[in-house]
């Protein structure tokens, strides 16, 4: 029953921005994952994962998280090991939001943001944000379940404007036509 791929297994996203100018408050970006079953792909989340919580069963979390965009390159990363993720699952969607807590910010607002999705050496995704650049949150990869049960990569990038709470029950909506 082999196919001759085995699909995704452990991928890895991960997120940088330049921290606000001196003076200001900081740009605070968040990755956050949305798990869905196979009888609700498009339903409410089973679970979401964000900087401070992680998947029950340990195979989606936080390996790194910055609240200000400070240090070299991708300041925040979160580890997906879909090749361990329950037959239930279905989907996962992963998105970054930006905090809204001193006043609306965009990634417009945000100096060299950007995310990079990879599958061991293997680069999925590279994006700057730009075509949402007036969007304060949005998805950027969708993982499925091919009928053998391998996991494949979709690119996602969706502008939301939402915070990061709201976004989190929102971003795994099928999309409007």
């Amino acid at each position: 029953m082999s196919s001759g791929s085995k699909g995704l297994g452990k991928v890895e996203v991960r997120l940088k921005w330049d921290p606000s100018p001196l003076h200001q408050p900081p740009h605070h970006l968040d990755i956050i994952a949305a798990t869905y079953s196979a009888d609700a792909p498009f339903g409410r989340p089973v679970y979401i994962v964000h900087y401070d919580s992680r998947s029950p069963d340990g195979t989606i979390n936080m390996s790194r998280h910055s609240q200000t965009g400070q240090g070299f390159g991708y300041v925040e990363a979160m580890t997906l090991e879909l090749d361990r993720l329950a037959p239930s699952f279905a989907r996962v969607v992963v998105g970054v939001a930006i905090h809204q807590n001193a006043g609306l910010k965009t990634f417009a607002d945000i100096s060299n943001a950007g995310v990079l999705v990879v599958d061991g050496y293997t680069e999925l995704l590279k994006d700057d944000f730009a075509q949402i650049a007036g969007s304060t949150a949005g998805t950027v990869a969708e993982f499925t379940r091919d009928r053998s049960g391998a996991w494949e990569f979709q690119e996602m990038v969706r502008g939301f404007d939402s915070d990061p709470v709201v976004f989190s029950t929102e971003m795994g909506a099928a999309p409007q036509s």
